[in-house]
């Protein structure tokens, strides 16, 4: 998470590609209501640099979640392993909806290690996707 500028045209490429949505927790930018932000894959802390190729769309709580953090562990293993990258990796590879919905099941290392490290399944995000789902919103077709 960084506050490095990045100018409106790289944003909206960024955005446009992202499809106005979170790369991890796929929540749509218009359910949101407020502007996504934009993430750093390698974090500027970690050398990241603000580049069309190290930048994703994420909401805040994930971009928070995440930090400067690029790996964690997969509690099924014990593994060591890199988080989703959005840019380079497909979703629905790594993770499935449960629950009509309202939850995200990592499939791979790299999907359970994400879920947990990211707290995707947080009480307040699962609430949310029920009343979207109840109403038809939620989950994106991806």
């Amino acid at each position: 998470m960084t506050s490095a500028y990045v100018p409106k045209p790289l944003r909206a490429r960024v955005e446009a590609q992202a499809r106005h949505r979170c790369g991890y927790c796929l929540t749509p930018e218009h359910l949101v209501g407020s502007p996504l932000e934009i993430e750093h894959l390698l974090p500027t802390a970690l050398g990241g640099r603000t580049e069309e190729p190290n930048l994703w769309l994420a909401c805040s709580l994930c971009n928070s979640y995440k930090g400067t953090r690029i790996a964690a562990f997969d509690a099924v293993t014990g593994e060591l392993v890199p988080l989703f990258n959005p840019r380079l990796q497909i979703w629905r590879d790594h993770f499935a909806w449960a629950d009509s919905g309202e939850r995200i099941i990592g499939l791979t290392q790299t999907g359970r290690a994400t879920v947990a490290a990211l707290n995707l399944n947080r009480s307040s995000l699962v609430q949310t996707r029920h009343a979207w789902v109840s109403v038809g919103w939620h989950p994106p077709e991806d």
